[in-house]
């Protein structure tokens, strides 16, 4: 029974969605994909989760787990280049910003201390999409339609947590 449930591709009796061979192929998809080896545990148990989400919401299986899984686990490393090269544009126009604005080391550190403290007095809705927004660097339609809310909230989230934050870095003359 089990032989037969794993060549079709429907894992173990351990709840497990991926057998052994499939979770060797997506580990290998993943790093030809570019994906660190320290971040492949992760991505495989993305597929997993994907998998799992798609049984619980009631789908049908996939006809051919493993070929399923491989283009899960190529669209993931895509993702994770995608994500990286935002991060480093982030990092570049926050470097370009501190060289610009704040030539001295410690203006940039009491600027630093003063907004992480701002972004944790935010109610948590605020602070999330302000974080989205300004450090994650998507645009108002993402972010509504990852949380799942309209972008006018967003659009009203946002302007009341930089008007907020802005008010407590005046408040603490810090700009």
């Amino acid at each position: 029974m089990l032989r037969r449930k794993a060549r079709r591709g429907q894992g173990d009796d351990h709840g497990d969605p991926l057998d052994a061979a499939q979770e060797r192929r997506v580990r290998a998809v993943l790093a030809l994909g570019g994906v660190p080896q320290t971040d492949l545990p992760d991505g495989v148990q993305q597929v997993r989760l994907r998998l799992l989400e798609r049984a619980a919401k009631g789908y049908e299986a996939p006809r051919d787990v493993s070929a399923w899984a491989a283009v899960v686990a190529s669209n993931l490393a895509m993702d994770w280049h995608r994500a990286k090269k935002r991060q480093e544009r982030i990092g570049e126009r926050l470097a370009s910003l501190r060289q610009l604005e704040h030539p001295s080391g410690e203006d940039t550190s009491v600027l630093s201390l003063a907004v992480a403290q701002g972004l944790d007095e935010l109610p948590d809705s605020q602070r999330q999409v302000l974080v989205l927004r300004f450090y994650a660097d998507l645009p108002v339609r993402s972010i509504a339609d990852e949380l799942g809310i309209p972008e006018g909230t967003v659009k009203s989230r946002l302007h009341t947590a930089v008007r907020a934050l802005r008010a407590r870095l005046h408040e603490d003359e810090v700009v």
